[in-house]
């Protein structure tokens, strides 16, 4: 809808500075992995290009580094090379030709960092180890102080001649400048220490470079940290002061907010599903109140009425929305056309965008195969209108019906179940997990406005393929549960999806066996804890649910599961299973750190372990003379964004 629609606040414009902004939604600047060799590169125009074209009002780029000693990762963009300029101008020019400005973020990560890949030592205000990297700085003197000035002010330079609209200072969650605000890492006894007006004196000297670089017709705006939740560290009051003195000295056109710092409180950066949405809007509002500058509020906007409403209630000016346009680069323009319903709406699942930065991988998405390839084009279909029959509802099912529509061709998809969803529905029956059904919800409907024939409670066998006599097969029929070798057959040793599906309920004594160090334990046990189970997970690993980490779901599943008294044991390999005469399950465990045999015995057992493919209908239709195709679990099972990728991977290349 317009500015007189639904959502008039949000798409009302805006003065920023020398800029008009078409809406108050802002792609925020977030880590992307496309760099190489320290420039920017195609994928990153294709990328920011296709938010710009899907309306969005303000584009931020990933942050560039604005010193040698700042090399944190690998594939960052090295803004202080004069031959970014090129790139810089391409990734302008594309975003340009849709008519949205750009600005992008510099930053300096301080101790925030490693030298592993500068081989110099990293600089922050004090030598104070950060809690992730745990390597000890260099506290920087106060003539490195004027080059880490000098630094921005070169960087901003470039960004002008590349076309920039403006820059944005990072101050907060990763970076040097933060290091310096906050009275936890910052324990000098200069100029640059104690009092808060010297704690933020290297702020305000950056904005003096940065203005003088860029000139007026630029604009330039600060991002801050609302509050590091961490001891000793920043929190909102100290914040807003800092916002005023940004605000004072006349040379900044908006504040941007932040929560949390990029190691020890990452998990509140970018928050999970387990985080209510809008978490982090107390930050802008503070902020707002306290300035006159335009402040952008962010915190898991997940659609375009949340971010509205926050406009309306006067918590801020603009809308960082970056998961959202990640998962869906149209968000903006489905909005304004009144299709909100029709926006894919991200999951906070982090598994593609967060989880793949910290696996040093480019950024993806869950439930958007397009995310991280825009730059590579889509094949035409080798024989266009074809009749595709997909077999099986799930995520890889329903991608693939979708984009094999998208390409033109007619598709009916078959699903023996009453409902479409697959092994997605059975996940997001846990209470804590409910969003993830949002990638079934989103991919049904686009199949719908695809005009995918939709069949469900049908059950396909090699008789109704031949029946049917498609052009082309797509096979998505999933995976089943495997029982364990160590079973034995018993009936109190159950599969994760046993208990999901309602075909066991377990009570009393409950172990919980991972050996997929995800989701699937931690679900059900918090399931079980809750059914009144005394539950305990085991694995076999070093660490219950080791891969949360990297999706940052396991600072907060270990405070649920420490409030349900759920008992976490790691190390242990089970090595057979019996019946014992009270008609408990007798476990044969060996504790393999340190070699011991242990016997413990329990009510149920509850396996979350590797599946089968349900491939039968594969086998079937070999040799049946109609092209066949694999999606997903029924050819090895995996997580969520496998099938998703195969999917539409299979689609486009029919």
């Amino acid at each position: 809808m317009s500015a007189t629609g639904a959502y008039r606040h949000l798409f009302s414009p805006l003065r920023l500075g020398p800029l008009t902004l078409r809406n108050r939604i802002v792609f925020s600047a977030h880590l992307t992995n496309y760099a190489a060799d320290g420039h920017p590169t195609d994928q990153h125009a294709a990328y920011y290009a296709a938010r710009a074209a899907g309306g969005a009002g303000l584009i931020i780029t990933e942050e560039h580094s604005t010193h040698p000693t700042d090399w944190p990762y690998e594939k960052l963009i090295h803004g202080f090379h004069p031959d970014v300029v090129p790139g810089y101008k391409k990734i302008t020019e594309a975003v340009h030709a849709h008519g949205v400005p750009i600005l992008a973020q510099l930053n300096h990560n301080g101790g925030q960092a490693s030298g592993m890949f500068s081989r110099l030592p990293v600089w922050a205000p004090s030598a104070v180890p950060d809690p992730m990297f745990r390597e000890v700085p260099k506290a920087v003197t106060v003539a490195e102080i004027a080059e880490i000035v000098a630094g921005y002010g070169l960087v901003a330079e470039h960004c002008a001649q590349g076309g920039f609209d403006g820059v944005e200072l990072q101050c907060s969650h990763s970076s040097i400048v933060r290091g310096f605000l906050s009275p936890a890492t910052n324990k000098r006894t200069d100029d640059y220490g104690g009092s808060l007006a010297n704690r933020a004196r290297i702020l305000l000297e950056i904005v003096d470079a940065v203005r003088e670089a860029i000139g007026r017709d630029h604009a330039l705006g600060v991002r801050i940290c609302g509050d590091e939740l961490i001891e000793g560290g920043t929190t909102i009051d100290e914040a807003v002061e800092v916002a005023r003195m940004v605000e004072a000295s006349g040379k900044v056109d908006y504040i941007n907010t932040s929560i949390g710092v990029a190691t020890a409180t990452l998990y509140m950066i970018e928050a999970s599903m387990h985080i209510p949405p809008g978490y982090a809007m107390f930050i802008p509002s503070a902020m707002r109140r306290a300035v006159q500058l335009p402040v952008v509020g962010v915190g898991r906007f997940k659609d375009p009425l949340q971010a509205d409403r926050a406009l309306v209630e006067g918590h801020c000016d603009l809308i960082g929305v970056v998961r959202g346009q990640i998962a869906d680069p149209d968000f903006a323009a489905k909005a304004r056309a009144g299709h909100a319903t029709d926006i894919r709406t991200c999951l906070s699942c982090n598994q593609e965008c967060v989880g793949r930065m910290g696996l040093n991988r480019w950024l993806g998405c869950i439930e958007n195969p397009r995310t991280g390839r825009e730059a590579v084009p889509i094949p035409s279909p080798t024989i266009p209108g074809r009749r595709v029959l997909v077999v099986g509802g799930g995520p890889a099912g329903l991608q693939a019906a979708a984009s094999a529509a998208k390409q033109g061709h007619r598709v009916t998809l078959c699903e023996r179940s009453e409902e479409t969803g697959g092994q997605v529905s059975v996940a997001a029956s846990v209470p804590s997990r409910a969003e993830f059904l949002d990638v079934v919800r989103n991919l049904l409907a686009e199949c719908r406005r695809l005009g995918v024939e939709i069949r469900t409670g049908v059950e396909v066998d090699a008789a109704h393929v031949q029946r049917e006599r498609p052009d082309v097969v797509v096979l998505a029929t999933g995976a089943r549960p495997a029982p364990p070798w160590w079973a034995g057959g018993l009936d109190r040793v159950v599969d994760v999806r046993d208990v999901l599906e309602g075909r066991a309920e377990p009570s009393g004594s409950v172990l919980v066996f991972d050996e997929l160090g995800f989701h699937q334990a931690t679900s059900v046990a918090e399931l079980l804890a809750d059914r009144g189970c005394d539950v305990e997970i085991a694995t076999p690993g070093m660490v219950v649910g080791q891969d949360l980490g990297v999706t940052l779901d396991m600072e907060t599943f270990n405070v649920r599961a420490h409030a349900k008294k759920i008992k976490q044991t790691t190390d242990r390999v089970i090595m057979g299973a019996s019946a014992a005469a009270d008609g408990r399950v007798a476990l044969q465990v060996l504790h393999h750190t340190v070699g011991a045999n242990l016997e413990p015995t329990y009510d149920w057992v509850v396996c979350a372990v590797p599946q089968a493919p349900e491939d039968g209908l594969w086998h079937a239709l070999r040799g049946c003379g109609i092209p066949v195709h694999r999606a997903g679990d029924c050819v090895a099972p995996r997580r969520a964004h496998a099938a998703v990728v195969e999917g539409h991977r299979v689609a486009v290349s029919l």
